[in-house]
C-alpha cells in the first residue's frame, strides 16, 4: 500500500545495497501460457500507487492491486478487439484509466466499477497517449503519425493533427492549464511545442537515431529521452540544455522512468538482460536488477522505490513489493 507519510531520499552510496535487499513479487496473468503468449506492452501505476494497469499483446488489459499479487484480486477491463499499446493513468482521479489499441479506440474506465465509461473512435491504429497533469486534456497518437485530441470531462474530439514526421510517444509539461507538449520524433530529436496549436518551441537534438521514449522528473527539472542509439540522455529543463549521456544500454530504449525522488532513472530495452539504475546528478550506475529476458516496460511506483518491469515469461515483476523496507 501507497505511504502515508512522506518518505526519505537514499543517497547514492547507500542506494544500492537497500536497493539489493528489496524482494520482488511477481504477478502470473492467466493469459499467458508460455514465452511470448501474453507480452505486456504497457506498464503504469495510478497516482497513489495503489493499483497498478498492464496492457498485453494479447488484448488483456489488467489491473493489479500489487500487495496481492493472486490473480483473483486483480480486475481485467474487458472491450478491446485489438493489443493494448499504451494505458495512462488520471493523474487527479485515482480510479480514471485510459487505454489505447490497436482496434483503432481508446477507451475510459472506471476501475472500481470495472466499466468502460466513453469509447472515442480514432480513425486509425492507436500507439501513444498522453494526460495532461490537471486532467482536462489526453492525447492520443496513431500509427500513422496523426494526433488526436481529447478534452475532457466531455470526451470532445478536437481536429485530428497530422505530423510531418514519426512520432513515437508525446508527454505533457505539468503546467495547468496544459500549454506545452513535447513530441519525440523517428529523427531522435524531442520538439517542445505549445499546445493545442503544436508551434514549435525548441528542438532537442537527443539522439542519431530514432528517439522512442521519454519522462519527465516528478519535479519538472529532468527530462529523460530514450532512443534507438541505446542511448539515455537527461535534459534540464530550466535551459533545455543536455546534462549527461547514459551509455549502459544494450539495444534500443523503449521506456524509461524516474524514482519517486527523482534521484535515480532507468530505462528499458527489447535487447540484453538486467536493469541499470543511475543516480541522475552524477550520471553513475548504482544499482542493477538482473532479469531473465529483456525488460522493455519499466515503472517506478510514484512515492517508494518500488520498480515494475516487463520481460518476464512469468508475467509482471515488481521489485520492493515482496518484502522490504523502502
Amino acid at each position: 500500500m501507497a505511504p502515508t507519510t512522506p518518505r526519505r531520499s537514499i543517497p547514492k552510496d547507500r542506494f544500492s545495497a537497500a536497493f539489493s535487499a528489496l524482494k520482488t513479487q511477481t504477478y502470473h496473468d492467466p493469459a499467458s501460457r508460455g514465452p511470448g503468449s501474453h507480452t505486456i506492452r504497457t506498464i503504469a501505476w495510478n497516482p497513489t500507487g495503489y493499483l497498478i494497469a498492464t496492457g498485453s499483446a494479447d488484448r488483456t488489459l489488467r489491473i493489479w492491486n500489487p500487495e496481492k499479487p493472486q490473480v483473483k484480486n486483480s480486475t481485467e477491463l474487458r472491450g478491446h478487439t485489438g493489443a493494448i499499446e499504451r494505458v495512462a493513468w488520471n493523474p487527479v482521479k485515482e480510479a480514471e484509466l485510459a487505454s489505447v489499441s490497436s482496434d483503432g479506440t481508446c477507451k475510459f474506465w472506471n476501475v472500481r466499477s470495472k466499466t468502460c465509461v466513453q469509447t472515442v473512435q480514432l480513425g486509425g491504429e492507436g500507439l501513444t497517449i498522453s494526460w495532461s497533469a490537471d486532467g482536462t486534456a489526453v492525447l492520443v497518437g496513431r500509427k500513422d503519425d496523426t494526433l488526436i485530441p481529447i478534452s475532457l470531462p466531455t470526451y470532445a474530439v478536437s481536429p485530428a493533427l497530422p505530423q510531418s514526421t514519426q512520432t513515437n510517444q508525446t508527454l505533457f509539461t505539468p503546467a495547468s492549464p496544459p500549454s506545452t507538449i513535447l513530441l519525440t520524433t523517428g529523427t531522435g530529436s524531442v520538439v517542445v511545442a505549445t499546445y493545442p496549436a503544436l508551434t514549435p518551441l525548441h528542438t532537442l537534438y537527443a539522439h542519431t537515431s530514432s528517439c522512442s521514449t521519454l519522462a519527465l522528473s516528478p519535479s519538472g527539472r529532468y527530462l529523460a529521452t530514450g532512443g534507438s542509439d541505446a542511448l539515455i540522455t537527461l535534459w534540464d529543463t530550466m535551459d533545455w540544455v543536455c546534462r549527461r549521456t547514459l551509455g549502459a544500454m544494450v539495444g534500443s530504449v523503449r521506456s524509461v522512468g524516474f524514482s519517486w525522488d527523482g534521484g535515480y532513472v532507468v530505462g528499458g530495452s527489447d535487447e540484453g538482460n538486467g536493469l541499470e539504475i543511475a543516480h541522475v546528478e552524477t550520471g553513475e550506475y548504482v544499482c542493477k536488477v538482473e532479469t531473465s529476458a529483456p525488460a522493455t516496460c519499466v515503472a517506478w511506483h510514484p512515492t517508494r522505490y518500488w520498480l515494475a518491469y516487463s520481460g518476464d515469461a512469468m508475467g509482471l515483476k515488481i521489485v520492493g513489493a515482496g518484502g522490504g523496507v523502502l
